[in-house]
């Protein structure tokens, strides 16, 4: 199976001189084409640093990244458009955008790369549909529950049929009923849209959703 996305050598540090934090540290790894990975491990051990380099919202100091067989060069390239064309991305906090609908989160994305506006509405309502939202649409995050906010914050990721999508601990702010039925969306997702999926998560009762499960400690991978 061909790989999505790869990391060599990847090292990624916070801070200068004595406070300096390594917190990636030389990592290699592979994520392959139509797999859902859970990354886990304590708080701290570099999870989330970790898709945040390879997602493309921040830079190596060392080591080389590769999306879709081809090389990430950030002196050169836009990571906006990297960001926008292959990768979609869920935030433990959902960061949607307060003043907009359910509706018009999704389509935000897809504004941001040039879709038309008939094409990027049918699209987003499809999307919404599909994750159970269809009587949402003009809602706004407010007037959402967290299950339901995740669910746009999927749908969103969606929008532009991205390569992969990462996910940081989508179930953090969720009960028990809403994980799991979140986490049985995804996976219908990821089967319907052939999409790879990497999960950073703390919740041991989502290791059973996994294909594989890469473990970290200290800024390394120590299982995969």
């Amino acid at each position: 199976m061909a790989a999505i996305v790869e990391g060599n050598g990847l090292t990624k540090r916070f801070g200068t001189g004595d406070a300096t934090v390594v917190a990636i540290d030389s990592v290699d790894i592979t994520i392959e084409a139509r797999e859902l990975v859970m990354i886990m491990g304590d708080s701290g051990c570099g999870k989330t640093t970790l898709i945040s380099l390879l997602s493309c919202i921040l830079t190596p100091d060392a080591g080389q990244i590769r999306i879709d067989g081809e090389p990430i060069n950030p002196a050169v390239q836009d990571m906006s458009i990297i960001r926008r064309e292959k990768i979609g991305f869920v935030f433990q906090l959902f960061h949607l955008l307060p003043y907009l609908t359910a509706l018009e989160n999704v389509m935000v994305a897809m504004d941001l790369a040039r879709t038309q506006t008939e094409e990027a509405e049918n699209r987003a309502k499809e999307l919404l549909t599909q994750v159970g939202l269809i009587e949402r649409l003009h809602h706004r995050p407010a007037q959402l529950s967290g299950g339901e906010k995740q669910r746009v914050s999927f749908a969103r990721a969606l929008a532009n049929q991205p390569k992969i999508i990462f996910a940081d601990e989508p179930t953090a702010n969720l009960d028990s009923r809403q994980s799991d039925n979140l986490m049985s969306l995804i996976q219908e997702l990821r089967q319907e849209y052939q999409t790879t999926v990497a999960i950073v998560t703390h919740h041991e009762g989502l290791k059973n959703n996994a294909d594989r499960i890469i473990q970290m400690k200290d800024g390394r991978i120590v299982a995969a």
